[in-house]
């Protein structure tokens, strides 16, 4: 089938148009990977879907077909994906929970590009996460220190392509959307943020339609997966292979926005016991829902615990 044929289905026009199943979703984005689909076909179909609004079943084909075709990362516990423009965000302190549930035992893969934004990747030494060039060098980064982070333009280069497409279009594409279902590392747990709240039903039916186990996805700081202290937070996802709702109380009375420009800069978390009642609260409580999503009944104490260590927050 050409992607011509799937841009027919969804342009026919009211009454005739519909949504991709899931397998024509897959075929959908096997053929854009493939490079070998027309460039206008590509640009066409990614619009439709922005203006049809996107289904879990279209999600979880375009993700599936996105997943088969990128290298293969070994045994990761935890998929943390980054594709947040961070815009509205200030310092990327979830860096910090991240390191905190490798340091519990876990491993953790982060992946993403954030586009001009360059706080996430300069955040990432002062974190102690490592950047792997290449699938073989993340897997070796896992062993090695249980964490490591992947840029999509290295573990999926066609996969980038796409999503790079919003500068020539004006406008956010599903690819968004697909990158944050991509989980390389085929973990059984996955913590997404976004910053449009009505995207956390669709990526939790769309992860249920993929059978994964655990997902949390919340509204969170520019769109990362980084819990507000002092907001409560509507979390969706799955547990145990069921779709899951919550609603996390703030951890905190102080209003402030995550960007505050009084906050504190990153580099003060290698001294946890230094930093403000506000980002403390922003480390532990996003690695407390991380390791929520991983099953620890005692993920608030673990994690309070890993905070309160005498060791810094990033890893050795």
């Amino acid at each position: 089938m050409s992607l011509a044929e799937h841009v027919r289905t969804l342009g026919r026009g009211p009454g005739r148009s519909r949504s991709l199943t899931q397998t024509e979703a897959y075929d959908a984005m096997h053929l854009m990977l493939s490079g070998d689909a027309a460039p206008a076909a590509v640009g066409a179909l990614l619009m439709l879907l922005r203006m049809k609004g996107e289904t879990a079943e279209e999600i979880a084909g375009l993700a599936c077909a996105a997943q088969a075709s990128a290298p293969r990362i070994e045994a990761v516990d935890l998929d943390w994906p980054s594709y947040a423009a961070g815009r509205t965000r200030g310092a990327p302190w979830f860096l910090f929970s991240a390191a905190m549930v490798a340091r519990a035992g876990h491993r953790v893969l982060l992946h993403g590009w954030n586009g001009a934004d360059q706080k996430i990747r300069e955040g990432l030494q002062t974190a102690g996460i490592k950047t792997a060039r290449t699938a073989d060098e993340a897997n070796i980064l896992l062993d090695r220190h249980g964490i490591a982070y992947l840029p999509l333009e290295t573990l999926h280069p066609a996969l980038f392509r796409l999503l790079t497409l919003r500068d020539v279009l004006g406008l956010r594409s599903c690819i968004n959307t697909v990158c944050r279902m991509l989980n390389p590392g085929r973990a059984k747990a996955s913590v997404q943020g976004v910053f449009h709240p009505s995207y956390r039903l669709l990526q939790a039916d769309a992860a249920a339609l993929l059978e994964w186990q655990s997902l949390s996805v919340i509204k969170g700081g520019g769109g990362e997966f980084e819990r507000h202290p002092s907001k409560q937070i509507a979390a969706f996802g799955l547990r145990r292979g069921r779709l899951y709702q919550s609603v996390l109380p703030a951890l905190l009375d102080e209003t402030r926005r995550l960007s505050s420009a009084s906050a504190p800069p990153l580099i003060a978390a290698r001294q946890p016991h230094s930093l403000p009642a506000f980002e403390t609260q922003t480390i532990v409580g996003t690695a407390r829902l991380a390791l929520e999503t991983l099953g620890h009944s005692d993920a608030t104490e673990l994690a309070t615990s890993l905070c309160t260590a005498s060791a810094p927050l990033h890893p050795a």
